[in-house]
């Protein structure tokens, strides 16, 4: 009889050589238990633990997931009434909160840094019937790059995550574990700074920092991932990770595992570590994500934005000065559809606050050449080899594979019509260009109303994304207190 993993088409003689050496870690390593994860619409990993004698069976026929957790808002309540009649239509295999398998890939194994016997493997939905889930976000992004495949092409990333560290104080949680407070969300805890900041990369504040920043440090190491380094920021207890350029699947997972896996780590050491773009203080500077990326020949891995010498009569402000032809179309893509992304790039209400003149944060559609007040920044000289755009327009607590998802349509689509990018800016704060969205829902608006990237994504996930970030704008609205509102939905949780 063969396994579910089979009849869904992904078990091959790799999957299961990757499983015999996952088993055979689980038996060597001591290992008794196994957490199989899966990242949410909100970038969040949830899951369910397994006892390590379960693990390889699960790997083939699956685990139980319950289907309400694709259609969660940020503070998890259902965002479609799936008991009512209808409730569920436009999401066929969803209704009366049914159930999904999830499928672990055994070659994502890895033994947790910060928890004793304790190992992690990744994984995606299937339906029951062995058909994808095709809401799930990581499918978006394998969809998207499968489509820059089919052209030719892979793509690159690298990321420059920042986000802020807090010592907790008091009881080590004060009202948040104290069942009288309890409340959906519930607070967060109290915290103090683990360094006062508006010192930038100072080497006073790390060596103060320097505990944390530890435990960041081992934590992403021992998981494998690339980090190359990490920065004391300007604000108050912000810093930020920097980490090598990968293949954009990789960058994404990556992502989403150093998020989780710092915010469990440096908890158990007393410290809460926030991705929200703006933590609910006064003084403190926001957090981006800034995403580098550029596109690589399939075959050769040669940078495809590169070029050798300056194109012929050109200036620094034009394109093709740093850009191949092909990254200029690229460039002028995202520009096209820079405020249709948003939405998938700052994906909070918290996260606009950050869209403001003068703050090394975008404000308006433009591109600089190494300009990091505009949205896009180009870095690179000819010949280096490595030339890149950075956007800069992203927040940490972004979905990554909405994200990447985004630029590789954004981009694809300026290659197929062959977009010209208009000059670089050297006024990234003045009044005169296109304004990015100044809100949630005005994102959305934008989002909805650029065809390009709705018949990318399907109709269908726009609509089923929409209606999710909707709910979240509602509950915000009708808050009595909405900074309290933030506090509790974002700061506590992300």
């Amino acid at each position: 009889m063969s396994s579910f993993a089979e009849h869904c088409g992904i078990h091959d003689a790799p999957r299961q050589h990757a499983l015999e050496q996952t088993r055979a870690l689980i038996q060597a390593g001591g290992i008794e238990l196994v957490r199989f994860a899966w990242c949410d619409l909100h970038g969040t990993l949830r899951g369910k633990t397994l006892v390590a004698a379960a693990a390889a069976k699960a790997m083939l026929d699956g685990v139980g997931l319950v289907s309400t957790l694709l259609l969660k808002d940020s503070s998890d309540r259902t965002a479609f009434k799936v008991f009512e009649t209808g409730g569920a239509a436009d999401l066929p295999g969803f209704e009366f909160a049914s159930n999904l398998l999830l499928l672990a890939d055994p070659a994502s194994f890895k033994h947790l840094p910060w928890t004793p016997a304790t190992a992690w493997v990744q994984g995606q939905p299937w339906m029951q019937d062995g058909s994808a889930v095709e809401l799930d976000t990581r499918r978006i992004l394998q969809r998207a790059l499968a489509r820059l495949a089919d052209a030719g092409y892979g793509m690159k990333c690298g990321l420059e995550i920042e986000f802020h560290i807090y010592r907790i104080t008091g009881d080590g949680a004060d009202g948040q574990l104290d069942p009288e407070q309890a409340a959906w969300p519930g607070p967060p805890p109290r915290v103090a700074l683990i360094h006062p900041g508006y010192n930038l990369l100072s080497e006073q504040w790390f060596d103060m920092a320097e505990e944390p920043l530890r435990i960041v440090q081992h934590t992403a190491q021992a998981l494998g991932l690339p980090l190359q380094s990490l920065e004391i920021e300007l604000g108050p207890s912000q810093v930020e990770a920097v980490f090598d350029a990968t293949d954009a699947l990789t960058a994404a997972d990556n992502m989403v595992l150093f998020r989780s896996a710092v915010k469990q780590a440096l908890r158990r050491a007393g410290y809460h570590a926030t991705f929200m773009c703006r933590p609910p203080f006064p003084n403190i500077m926001s957090s981006g994500w800034h995403l580098h990326q550029s596109l690589v020949d399939l075959h050769s891995g040669a940078n495809l934005f590169q070029r050798e010498a300056p194109a012929p009569g050109t200036q620094p402000t034009d394109a093709q000065y740093t850009l191949s032809a092909l990254g200029e179309h690229y460039l002028a893509g995202l520009l096209e559809h820079a405020r249709g992304m948003t939405a998938f790039c700052t994906p909070t209400i918290n996260g606009f606050g950050r869209f403001r003149p003068n703050a090394l944060a975008p404000q308006s559609v433009l591109w600089g050449r190494d300009n990091r007040g505009a949205m896009l920044r180009v870095v690179g000289q000819p010949g280096d080899g490595a030339t890149r755009i950075e956007n800069r327009i992203g927040e940490p607590a972004a979905n990554p594979y909405l994200y990447l998802a985004s630029q590789i349509h954004a981009g694809l689509d300026g290659i197929t019509r062959e977009l010209k990018a208009p000059a670089a800016t050297d006024a990234p704060y003045g009044d005169a260009a296109v304004k990015l969205p100044t809100s949630l829902g005005a994102a959305l608006d934008a989002l909805q109303g650029d065809a390009a990237l709705v018949a990318a994504f399907g109709s269908s996930f726009i609509n089923y994304f929409t209606r999710i970030k909707q709910s979240e704008i509602s509950r915000h609205e009708q808050a009595v207190d909405r900074e309290d509102w933030q506090r509790r939905e974002y700061f506590s949780r992300i």
